[in-house]
């Protein structure tokens, strides 16, 4: 089965993480969540779900996971400026393995500079950064461009986990 990490802060859209979350661990797969600080509470930004970063970014090692979902909500945004969160997103696409981030997910791969030549799809308000970023951007439910899996909306996770699904079987 795969190890899948979950990229953390607080603010993060509480069913994007959640339902992707517990779809992974039904399906077998064991899971860690990574966030700025080992031991920091990640809150949702409904307040729905709760989270303790198992790891922080400085020990995050690419080479232990098979890869990683970006929820997105306002989470995305302290992530993408932490350089540790950066090298861990670039060292995963370096060995090719899954890359998956929903709503603003995608900015911590404009930051960590791995979209150019990739299709991928955002939550609208970002769409100009991921084409400026040198993704070609499509507005889909979601888009799997190689080792990466991208959604738009929280109604969009359906397809965001069944693609997460297939990339790790």
């Amino acid at each position: 089965m795969a190890k899948v990490a979950f990229l953390l802060a607080g603010g993060f859209e509480d069913s994007e993480m959640k339902n992707p979350y517990e779809a992974i661990k039904e399906a077998g797969h064991e899971t860690t969540f990574i966030g700025l600080e080992k031991g920091a509470v990640c809150d949702g930004k409904k307040g729905t779900v709760s989270y303790t970063a198992e790891l922080s970014s400085s020990e995050a090692n690419a080479s232990d996971f098979d890869g990683v979902v970006i929820p997105g909500g306002s989470a995305p945004e302290a992530l993408r400026v932490d350089e540790d969160v950066v090298r861990f997103v670039k060292e995963l696409n370096g060995q090719g393995k899954l890359i998956s981030g929903i709503c603003h997910g995608p900015q911590v791969m404009i930051s960590a500079d791995v979209l150019k030549g990739k299709a991928a799809t955002c939550y609208i308000g970002i769409r100009d950064d991921v084409k400026l970023a040198g993704a070609e951007y499509r507005d889909e439910e979601v888009v799997v461009s190689e080792n990466f899996v991208t959604s738009r909306t929280p109604k969009d996770e359906p397809a965001f986990i069944r693609e997460i699904l297939a990339k790790l079987s």
